[in-house]
């Protein structure tokens, strides 16, 4: 399993690497295919137009434009006729727009010029307003020259029997600027599609990734959590077995002291088994969200008084304090007693279980207050936490490295459970710490409203 996950995380690169640099090489393959024809539409559309442009117009649109035509026999293929006696530019520009619309060139940029005589130098006719500046950056640029493509046709063009040009008067140029990029646009749709075909398979493997190493982390937090537990049971169970042999002892069974020792005994380790027990349950009921408060109005204080009594004798064992500061004016929150108890006393707990080994634990419990919150502090001058600890304490089964020794019982349950129940009650918590110089828990509850 462990070799597993590694080899399908490379397998899954290596198939998402090839896939978008296929999606690239494709993309690249559509654009060059698309320049080469655009190139070979403009040569066509010049063409087409040019041979549309020597066909006859109407006769009586010609006389329209010609009242006095010195050409008395209206030979209209005459070659000394122009386009511009034939054709105004309206319709040149309909001719050549459906020209390049017949060779899917229709939303392109393009600028044409028709000049009599010669296809550079000529006399020009009819030209778009961007032709000749078009034209002189050709000239002076290289790459803007490079990257466009012009094409020239003669109009009624005269032939010989053989078929031979033997002259033309008129030609029709047509020059595309910018071929790259207009072929790059008129693939935008592609592109679109392409970046969203190829992000919805990049976020699919960042996703299933994730999901892999969170699977993978889950997995070495249920061991620990199979592996604290196991040794959270044993310990009971042991010593209860012990008590239960000693009961049975002859010895034992005639000293009704000693009897009543083993017995309390047994019930002291049945009671941290039922604790356990009830704790795991705390945290399914979490998990499905069935956790319902019996919420009253409580005196937080009172609640804090009653839980530093039961952890005097720990902090006498440990030459400790604990320090109240309960500054709070009001300290009447609308709350569950039970859960709100557990809450503040997992908190003291842990204070006290993290405190340093040959350093007396001195706790501070503040308490004040805002507009619409009670807010309760729990400074402690423990081992502290690193800022990995900080970010993942609030996470189930999550328990921070104290070395190699048991030393701190649970099963990384209780500071998920402070943080389910305070996000119940609407509540908000902080956690500042210094490895090795301890932690400061700041928990926001809001107040009672009268």
């Amino acid at each position: 399993m462990k070799k597993a996950i590694p080899i399908s995380l490379i397998l899954m690169a290596a198939s998402l690497i090839g896939f978008v640099v296929l999606q690239i090489n494709w993309v690249l393959n559509i654009a060059q295919t698309q320049e080469q024809k655009i190139v070979s539409g403009i040569q066509q559309s010049v063409r087409e137009a040019a041979d549309s442009l020597g066909s006859l117009p109407s006769f009586a649109s010609f006389r329209l434009r010609n009242q006095a035509s010195p050409y008395p026999s209206f030979n209209l293929r005459d070659p000394m006729i122009k386009v511009n006696q034939r054709f105004t530019q309206s319709e040149v520009n309909k001719i050549i727009h459906k020209a390049l619309a017949n060779n899917d060139l229709k939303n392109y940029d393009i600028a044409y010029c028709i000049s009599f005589g010669a296809v550079i130098n000529g006399m020009p006719e009819y030209f778009t307003p961007n032709f000749n500046h078009i034209v002189q950056q050709t000239n002076t640029d290289s790459v803007y020259r490079a990257n466009s493509v012009s094409y020239s046709f003669p109009i009624n063009p005269q032939t010989d029997i053989g078929g031979t040009l033997i002259i033309s008067n008129e030609w029709l140029t047509i020059i595309m600027p910018n071929i790259t990029r207009q072929a790059w646009r008129s693939l935008i749709w592609i592109m679109i599609g392409s970046a969203l075909l190829t992000l919805i398979t990049i976020t699919a493997f960042y996703l299933a990734v994730r999901t892999m190493l969170q699977q993978q982390k889950l997995n070495k937090m249920k061991n620990d959590f199979i592996n604290n537990m196991t040794h959270e049971f044993k310990t009971p169970l042991a010593t209860i077995s012990l008590a239960v042999d000693a009961l049975h002892s002859p010895k034992v069974k005639g000293n009704a002291e000693q009897s009543i020792y083993f017995s309390d005994i047994i019930k002291e380790e049945n009671k941290k088994m039922n604790k356990h027990v009830e704790t795991i349950l705390q945290a399914a009921f979490m998990e499905k969200q069935e956790l319902n408060l019996n919420t009253k109005k409580l005196h937080v204080h009172d609640i804090i008084h009653a839980l530093v009594d039961t952890f005097a004798l720990q902090i006498q064992d440990k030459e400790g304090e604990i320090i109240l500061l309960l500054n709070a004016k009001n300290d009447v929150i609308s709350g569950d007693e039970v859960h709100i108890t557990n809450l503040i006393n997992n908190l003291i707990d842990n204070a006290i279980k993290y405190s340093k080994p040959e350093v007396p634990p001195q706790i501070v419990i503040t308490t004040t207050n805002t507009a619409k919150n009670l807010i309760i502090q729990i400074k402690d001058n423990g081992i502290g936490m690193s800022k990995e600890a900080v970010k993942r304490i609030f996470e189930k089964f999550y328990r921070a490295h104290t070395g190699n020794l048991h030393n701190v019982k649970g099963f990384g349950l209780g500071m998920s459970y402070v943080k389910d129940i305070i996000t119940a009650h609407k509540g908000k918590i902080k956690v500042d710490s210094t490895l090795g110089k301890g932690s400061t828990f700041t928990v926001e509850l809001l107040l009672a409203t009268k």
